[in-house]
């Protein structure tokens, strides 16, 4: 398969926009409609929108889910932790330089402040004919408060790109408020609570949902697996009032997109909803209520573009990388962003 662009040398964000001299809202802008691309900053966001449309963001704050472990013939492993899975169980991936390919049923691992973690099957299923698997339902001994336990032994989930290891605070938007997340929803970083403040005296509407974002597969680019979400009723009620009064309903993020269209029957509308969502989207399941996307920039391969397309359509999208390459934006949660308004 081609791919539909390379990401130029130099590109990949290794630290936060605070240590390039600039603020959240100081990234840079890719805004991207059908007529062109133009170049902006994202404090410049509400400009690019309208009276009546609708932004939904994701509240999901990040949950500090890397943990050190030992095996028992004592190599060194980092457990990711993506969250709690059934009868106290956790959804883990243990990994060495990239997901821990000897990981197999029954494998101890010595965790922080004595406890033991044993692997008990492949989660949500097996991806090889010898039972591997990146993710593992594992049960913890003895049984520990999952984030209570993260708080104390855990740090945020990071990987090689980074220049250095970051606090738990440059994993945060200014606007989560119920620790879930394995890793960031990073397409809301740049917000500002200034920059929400002037979406708002726009006449621009924000509303929350929260999806608490599992662990991606940076190496393998596998989609998604289930992912607890919520959609309050009153931020259903926007989506519908919005889209019947011809506004653009915005979601900040692929997250954001995969709790609303969760929540939106066939015929478009959409309810309050909550529960585990294994939607995956892509161009033969398009969109249903979200009608733009605020986004950061995704590797080539990530199963995230697919979504995308989703949305804005592929034409759309890959003009939009096109210019992002040419311009040299940088890529990953703490690069520049997009917006793609179809």
């Amino acid at each position: 398969m081609t791919s539909r662009f390379v990401v130029p040398a130099g590109s990949i964000a290794t630290a936060p926009p605070e240590l390039r001299g600039l603020e959240r809202d100081e990234v840079r802008l890719l805004v991207a409609r059908p007529e062109g691309v133009q170049h902006r900053q994202f404090r410049d966001l509400p400009d690019q929108l309208s009276p009546g449309d609708l932004v939904v963001v994701n509240t999901s704050a990040t949950v500090p889910a890397a943990l050190d472990a030992t095996r028992p013939d004592g190599r060194a492993v980092v457990v990711h932790v993506a969250g709690p899975g059934k009868a106290g169980t956790w959804i883990v991936e243990p990994r060495r330089s990239g997901p821990d390919s000897g990981a197999r049923r029954g494998l101890r691992l010595a965790l922080p402040g004595g406890v033991q973690l044993a692997l008990c099957e492949p989660y949500p299923a097996p991806t090889a004919p010898d039972g591997s698997s990146r993710l593992w339902r594992a049960a913890p001994t003895p049984q520990v408060v999952l984030l209570a336990y993260l708080s104390a032994y855990g740090r945020p989930v990071a990987y090689d790109y980074l220049a250095a290891p970051r606090p738990l605070p440059d994993y945060q938007t200014v606007y989560a408020d119920e620790p879930g997340s394995a890793e960031m929803a990073s397409a809301g970083r740049p917000f500002t609570a200034a920059l929400l403040v002037r979406l708002m005296t726009r006449g621009v509407h924000v509303a929350p949902v929260t999806l608490h974002a599992g662990l991606s597969s940076p190496e393998l680019h596998e989609p998604p697996t289930p992912e607890r979400y919520r959609v309050p009723d009153s931020t259903a009620q926007l989506v519908t009032s919005t889209r019947t009064a011809g506004g653009r309903v915005v979601a900040v993020g692929t997250t954001v997109v995969r709790a609303l269209e969760s929540a939106t029957d066939p015929d478009g509308q959409t309810r309050g909803a909550r529960g585990w969502t294994d939607l995956v989207l892509s161009p033969d399941r398009p969109a249903r209520a979200v009608n733009g996307l605020v986004s950061g920039l995704h590797t080539p391969e990530a199963s995230h573009l697919l979504l995308l397309d989703a949305v804005a359509g592929p034409a759309l999208v890959d003009a939009a990388y096109r210019a992002a390459v040419e311009e040299r934006y940088l890529w990953h949660e703490f690069g520049d962003s997009t917006v793609l308004l179809p």
